[in-house]
C-alpha cells in the first residue's frame, strides 16, 4: 500500500510557537515476526560518496576494509535519480519510487497557483482562532507541520511484520514517520527557529556588521568596559499581538590581554579562549512567565582584538529536552543524548555559510565539521553496540557537507584552484573517506564478535565532481527568446520568480536542475496552451542540447528529460517540473537560476564560490556506491531498486507495496 503524506496537528497553545517546526509521532502497529526472526541487516548511508574516487582510494591501497567488502560481496556504481539531489534520492531509497510517486522533485518546489517557491519536503500552516487578551493572545488551534514526501518508507513493512528497526538520521524523513521501532530525524530537520540553519555573529568590526550575510544574523556589539551584553534571537512568540522575537541574554566577559573570555548564560558559564570552541549551552527563551522554550547553542570564540569576532551556531533542538519531538520514541533523542553528550539535532549542521561568506576560514570550517561529524560518529558506536536484529540504518552526511566545499582540492583545473593551499586540502578530503573506511571495519569487527550472520550494506545516494561552470539557465531562456524580465537592468535580482514578466513569458527555471512551462490552466499566470507544450519542450531541449560552453568548446548540457519520460504518475504532475535538465559533468546550474533569479551577464560563468564540488548534473555523471559483505538475495542496481532488495533480505517479495487503486 501507499501511504499519504504525513500531516501533524498541535492544540496545545504552549507548542504553538513550534508550528515551523513541530510534529508528532504516528506509531504503526506490528504484526507477527513471521520466519524473518534473527535476521540482521546493516545498511550505512555515505551521502556523497564517489564511486570513482572510492575507487581508486580502494586500488591504492588506502581503505582496506572496503577492499575487504568488494573482495567478498562486490564493489558496484549505484545508479542515482534524475535528478540526482540528496531529498529526492534518499525519497526514492526510502520509497521504492521515482519522484513522481513520492513527489519530491529538487530541494525546491514552487506553488503554481502563487508561484511562491517553497522548501519542497515540509509545508507549514499557521493555527487557527485565538483568544484575545490585552497585549497577549493565546491560540485555540494548533498549527501542522506536513511531511510532504508521499510513498510508504520500507521500515513500514517490517513494522507490520514485527521486526524491529532502527533509522538514524534518515534524510526526507522529517517529521519522523514514527513506523520504526528507534528513529532520530536528520537532513530537513530544522532549527529552532524553523530554518535549516541560521548562525548568529557578533563583533564590534563596523565593516562586517554592515554586511548583509544569508542565513545569519549579525550583531554589531561594542564592549564597554570589556564586557558584552546581548541576546541570541529566538522563533517569534506566538502568544503576543504584536509580532515580536523571544531573546535568551547572554553576557561575554572579555580578558584581551590572555586571549580569554567568560560567558554567562542564565545559570550556565563557560570560559574559553581565542580559537575555541564551548561544548553545548543551554539557553532558555521566554514566552510567558513561567513558560519558556528551550534551546542549545555551542559558541566560538574567533578574536578579541583588534575587534571582537564571536560565532554562535543555529539555536538546536536540545535532544535532552527536546521542545518538540524529533525522534522515535519521543524519549529516544534523550537516551542518545544522555549517553553519549548533546548533540546536532539540526538537520545539516556543517557551517558552509560561514566559510563561504568569510566568517570561518577552511581550517576553522574543518574543526566545526569535524565536530558536527564527531557527533553523528560517537553515537554511532553506541547504536552499533545495542543492536540486535532487525534492521539498522545509520546516515553519514558529514562527507557530502564538506566535499562541496573542499572537492575543488581534487580538481587542478578548476578556477579556484590554489596550488600552494589546496593539496593540504587535498588530504583533507581522502581522510574523510579513510573516516568512513574505519566506519566499516569497526562495523565488521562487531559483526565477527557478535558471532550471528549478518548483511552489511555500505551505500550511497549519489557520487561527487568539481564544480567548475555555472549556467544561468534563467538567463538563457531570457537571451532565446523565452522568458522576459521586468526589470532586464536590475543588478541583484532578489529571485522567488519576482522579477518574470509572466505575460510575456513561456518557461522559466527554478531549482537546481528544473525547468518549467508557464502552462495556461496550471501557472497562475500560464500563457502557453497545453497542446503547444510538447513542441514548445522539445524545441526547448533540443536547443540546450546544443549548447557549448564557449571556455571549454564542450557541450555544457549532457541530457534533456521530459518529465513523462523518467518519473511515474503518482498524482504530482502539477509540482513536477516539465523537463528536468542534466548539466554536463563540472557544470551545475547557479545559484542565482536555482533561486528563481534572471541573472545578468554571460550565461555560463566560472564558478567561484567556496562551494566547489556538486553532483546536481547529468545523474549518469554522478553514480552513488554500492558494497555488500556476501552477494544480496536480489540484485540492486540503482536506488529505486535497493529498498525492495533489502526487504529480500527478510524474505519480502514485493516493494513497493500496491496501492488500492493498483
Amino acid at each position: 500500500m501507499l501511504t499519504t503524506p504525513k500531516k501533524t496537528t498541535f492544540a496545545s497553545a504552549a507548542l504553538c510557537i513550534l508550528v515551523m517546526v513541530t510534529t508528532m509521532g504516528l506509531m504503526a502497529a506490528g504484526c507477527g515476526a513471521g520466519d524473518a526472526a534473527g535476521t540482521r541487516v546493516i545498511v550505512l548511508g555515505f551521502d556523497g560518496m564517489d564511486y570513482e574516487f572510492t575507487r581508486q582510494m580502494i586500488e591504492r591501497g588506502r581503505m582496506p576494509a572496503f577492499a575487504r567488502l568488494a573482495a567478498s560481496g562486490g564493489f558496484d556504481l549505484l545508479e542515482t535519480t534524475v535528478p540526482p539531489q540528496s531529498p529526492v534520492a534518499w525519497s526514492t531509497f526510502m520509497t521504492g519510487l521515482d519522484p513522481g510517486g513520492h513527489g519530491i522533485f529538487d530541494f525546491i518546489h514552487r506553488d503554481p497557483e502563487t508561484m511562491l517557491p517553497y522548501l519542497s519536503t515540509t509545508e507549514t500552516a499557521e493555527g487557527g482562532t485565538s483568544l484575545t487578551v490585552g497585549n497577549y493572545q493565546f491560540p485555540l488551534l494548533g498549527g501542522s507541520v506536513e511531511l510532504l514526501r508521499g510513498g510508504e518508507p520500507f521500515w513500514n513493512v517490517l513494522a507490520d511484520r514485527g521486526i524491529e528497526s532502527t533509522i538514524i538520521r534518515m534524510p526526507a524523513n522529517y517529521p519522523p514517520s514514527g513506523s520504526a521501532t528507534r528513529e532520530l530525524s536528520g537532513m530537513g530537520t530544522p532549527d529552532l527557529i524553523g530554518t535549516y540553519g541560521t548562525f548568529s555573529f557578533y563583533t564590534s568590526d563596523v565593516l562586517i556588521a554592515s554586511r548583509d550575510i544569508p542565513s545569519a544574523e549579525v550583531h554589531f556589539v561594542e564592549p564597554e568596559d570589556g564586557v558584552v551584553q546581548t541576546t541570541i534571537l529566538g522563533p517569534d512568540n506566538p502568544f503576543l499581538v504584536e509580532t515580536e522575537k523571544v531573546t535568551s541574554q547572554f553576557t561575554l566577559y572579555l580578558d584581551p590581554e590572555r586571549d580569554v573570555a567568560k560567558l554567562v548564560a542564565g545559570d550556565e558559564e563557560r570560559v574559553l579562549e581565542v580559537g575555541e570552541w564551548t561544548d553545548w549551552v543551554p539557553v532558555d527563551f521566554e514566552l510567558l512567565p513561567l513558560q519558556s522554550l528551550r534551546g542549545m547553542v555551542r559558541l566560538y570564540l574567533r578574536q578579541i582584538e583588534p575587534n571582537l569576532q564571536l560565532y554562535v551556531t543555529p539555536t538546536n533542538i536540545d535532544p535532552i529536552a527536546p521542545a518538540l519531538p524529533i525522534s522515535t520514541p519521543d524519549s529516544y533523542a534523550a537516551d542518545l543524548a544522555e549517553a553519549t553528550g548533546r548533540f546536532y539535532t539540526q538537520g545539516m549542521p556543517e557551517e558552509t555559510r560561514g566559510l563561504q561568506e568569510a566568517i570561518f576560514s577552511r581550517a576553522e570550517f574543518m574543526e566545526q565539521s569535524r565536530l558536527a561529524g564527531g557527533d553523528v560518529r560517537a553515537q554511532y558506536q553506541l547504536v552499533l553496540d545495542q543492536f540486535d536484529d532487525g534492521l539498522l540504518f545509520y546516515y553519514f552526511g558529514n562527507l557530502d557537507q564538506t566535499s562541496h566545499m573542499l572537492f575543488r582540492t581534487t580538481d587542478p583545473g578548476h578556477p579556484e584552484y590554489d596550488a600552494e593551499t589546496d593539496p593540504e586540502y587535498l588530504e583533507a578530503v581522502e581522510g574523510l573517506y579513510l573516516t568512513m573506511d574505519e566506519i566499516v571495519a569497526e562495523t565488521l569487527d562487531a559483526i565477527d564478535a557478535s558471532g550471528q550472520e549478518t548483511t552489511l550494506i555500505v551505500m550511497s545516494d549519489h557520487g561527487f565532481t568539481s564544480w567548475r561552470r555555472a549556467f544561468h539557465l534563467n538567463g538563457w531562456l531570457r537571451d532565446n527568446g523565452y522568458l522576459r524580465p521586468h526589470n532586464a537592468r536590475m543588478e541583484n535580482d532578489p529571485g522567488f520568480l519576482t522579477n518574470i514578466d509572466w505575460a510575456q513569458t513561456r518557461a522559466y527555471g527554478l531549482g537546481l536542475n528544473g525547468l518549467y512551462v508557464n502552462l495556461r490552466g496550471r501557472e497562475r499566470q500560464g500563457i502557453v496552451a497545453p497542446e503547444a507544450r510538447d513542441a514548445l519542450m522539445t524545441e526547448i531541449a533540443d536547443k540546450l542540447l546544443a549548447v557549448v560552453d564557449p571556455a571549454t568548446g564542450q557541450l555544457a548540457i549532457t541530457k534533456v528529460y521530459r518529465r513523462e519520460e523518467v518519473y511515474a504518475s503518482g498524482g504530482y504532475d502539477h509540482l513536477a517540473p516539465d523537463l528536468v535538465v542534466g548539466y554536463a559533468k563540472g557544470t551545475r546550474c547557479s545559484s542565482e537560476s536555482s533561486t528563481g533569479a534572471v541573472p545578468r551577464g554571460e550565461v555560463i560563468i566560472d564558478n567561484l564560490d567556496p562551494w566547489s564540488g556538486d553532483h546536481c548534473m547529468d545523474h549518469e555523471a554522478v553514480p552513488g556506491i554500492l558494497l555488500t559483505n556476501k552477494p544480496l538475495q536480489r540484485a540492486a542496481a540503482s536506488l529505486e531498486d535497493l529498498a525492495g532488495a533489502i526487504l529480500a533480505e527478510f524474505g519480502v517479495d514485493e516493494f513497493p507495496r500496491p496501492s488500492e487503486e493498483d
